[in-house]
């Protein structure tokens, strides 16, 4: 427990119908209580009716006051929050009158640290607080508060309970070999770590999803002028965002929208067609298109179904065969409704080569959009495990749960070999301080100070 008190707004900046001043400490309450005029005295959990005075006890504003008390707070300690108007005047003096009393300036993400040094949280769930309020979707919310629920310490808690055990048991057959308690056969040990090795290896695959779920994805709309990209931008982004006309070559720089796709933040790209640039604009504009098209992480690269494909689109094709491409047939309204089926589109698919399974709509009227949607959306997502509980977010919880997968993927190395039960303990200790880096229980005190920092101030 810390021995002094701080205090910072606890909402955003600017003016609103109502700001928060947050104290957390020993002191918190009596601090409040000296700024402030009461109906009623403070009482744990209750919210109070009060006027904010000064120190000659002149009336600044009134307000509603809340005092939760120690151990029984989010911060583990006394805090009192003080809801007054949001004016940012009268919140910045509340916070100068603490101070003037005795408190001082909060760090950004001091409350939040103070939870996880008091054992309130563990890290993840510290985490899990900075991205639920930097979430842009509804499926990052949703996410993140699973997370601040405690769901990726409960994922892990049966495989760290089992190594635990697994630890003791080995050990105590080491200590006390004298006694004749018996050594743990190397396959029941190997049956152990397999047991443990299966949730964690999906507990690392999951963070395939969990990235692009917590940093978004880039996406560029690519292909010959003319060929119907802005009119599927516009239906991607449900909006008349790109300008469309029947020119070849209206678009002569990057326009950009971001989006959600099955709640993943997804920042679309417009680009300028690709053709030998007739004028320096659009030079400049197919070079912008390109720069953008190396940066995205999916490019979806759209052919006019009735033009069929060029040798420059095949080109194309050729060289991205490690990249994420999508490739969509547009115009297929153009076709007939009784032809979109025909040898047309049959030929234009198997002169693409690997790329057979393309995606065929009409960003005229709609045709094969969801679908579409549905395939980029797997493509996000990958083979990753999709499950809201408990998923790997960011690199941290990354790099974690990878060093104990490969603990007990030596340890597993070690048993099978037969090696001496102390050479095994070495990679099974490794194992199960990856999973306490992940909640915090071995995190070094820098890596805290780097997150904590990220946070905003009264947080």
């Amino acid at each position: 427990m810390t021995t002094d008190t701080i205090a910072a707004i606890s909402t955003a900046q600017g003016r609103s119908g109502i700001g928060v001043v947050r104290l957390s400490g020993p002191d918190a309450r009596s601090i409040a209580t000296r700024m402030l005029r009461l109906r009623d005295d403070l009482a744990p959990n209750h919210a109070r009716f009060a006027s904010i005075i000064d120190e000659h006890g002149a009336r600044i504003d009134a307000g509603v006051v809340t005092w939760f008390a120690a151990p029984h707070s989010y911060t583990g300690e006394d805090v009192v929050e003080i809801a007054a108007h949001g004016s940012p005047v009268v919140l910045e003096w509340i916070v100068r009158r603490a101070i003037t009393l005795g408190a001082r300036a909060a760090r950004p993400g001091e409350f939040t640290e103070r939870a996880f040094l008091n054992h309130r949280i563990d890290l993840t769930q510290a985490e899990a607080v900075r991205d639920l309020i930097d979430a842009q979707t509804l499926e990052q919310a949703r996410v993140a508060a699973e997370q601040v629920g405690g769901s990726l310490a409960a994922r892990i808690r049966p495989a760290k309970e089992n190594i635990i055990a697994l630890i003791a048991e080995m050990e105590a057959g080491i200590d006390f070999a004298e006694d004749d308690i018996d050594t743990l056969p190397s396959e029941a040990i190997v049956e152990r770590l397999n047991a443990v090795r299966a949730p964690m290896e999906e507990l690392l695959a999951s963070f395939a999803y969990g990235r692009v779920l917590h940093a978004g994805v880039k996406m560029a709309i690519i292909g010959r002028p003319n060929a119907g990209k802005s009119s599927l931008f516009n239906r991607l982004v449900e909006s008349d965002r790109a300008i469309v006309t029947a020119i070849a070559g209206t678009t002569r720089d990057v326009v950009s929208e971001r989006v959600s796709l099955g709640g993943i933040p997804v920042e679309l790209m417009d680009t300028a067609g690709l053709r030998e640039a007739t004028d320096e604009v659009e030079r400049i504009g197919i070079a912008r298109s390109q720069q953008a098209m190396a940066e995205a992480d999916i490019v979806l690269l759209v052919l006019d179904a009735e033009a069929g494909i060029n040798e420059e689109e095949r080109h194309l094709i050729g060289a991205m065969r490690n990249r994420s491409l999508l490739i969509v047939q547009n115009k297929i309204d153009l076709l007939g409704s009784d032809h979109t089926d025909d040898a047309t589109l049959n030929a234009l698919s198997e002169s693409l080569g690997h790329y057979t399974a393309t995606h065929r709509v009409s960003a005229k009227t709609g045709e094969g959009i969801e679908d579409l949607r549905a395939a980029i959306l797997n493509l996000l997502r990958g083979s990753a495990v999709q499950e809201r509980s408990g998923v790997l977010t960011n690199v941290r919880q990354q790099q974690a749960v990878h060093r104990s997968v490969d603990g007990l993927h030596r340890a597993h190395q070690a048993a099978t070999s037969n090696l001496p039960h102390e050479m095994l303990l070495l990679d099974i200790y490794e194992a199960l301080r990856g999973m306490d880096e992940l909640t915090g229980e071995t995190t070094p005190d820098d890596v805290l100070g780097l997150i904590f920092s990220t946070f905003c101030i009264g947080k």
